[in-house]
């Protein structure tokens, strides 16, 4: 799992989120990073982009008040949902 977090970044913003909105997800990015030691994965695949901002900020937060075993276990289940839509993408994009 650490090396499949080594290679996570940030969740992307929607093009024109205000910056109060990126200094509200780097502040909350910061905290998880200092208590859990490693990167916020989410995956926001089937949320619209207006409600991204939203569904990660409410998800990090609520994921700071995980202890570090059941945290453990929810970035496994981001990680593995993260490595199922890329898969997903190749296969579309590799044709016949």
């Amino acid at each position: 799992m650490a090396q499949a977090l080594a290679r996570e970044s940030l969740p992307h913003l929607p093009p024109g989120t205000y910056e109060a909105a990126h200094t509200a997800l780097n502040a909350a990015c910061a905290a998880y990073e200092a208590k859990f030691g490693h990167v916020f994965v989410i995956s926001v695949k089937g949320v619209s982009p207006g409600e991204a901002l939203d569904h990660v900020l409410t998800a990090i937060r609520s994921r700071l008040a995980n202890d570090p075993e059941d945290e453990r276990q929810v970035t496994a289940e981001e990680l593995r949902r993260l490595a199922k839509g890329r898969l997903v993408e190749l296969v579309a994009h590799a044709g016949p």
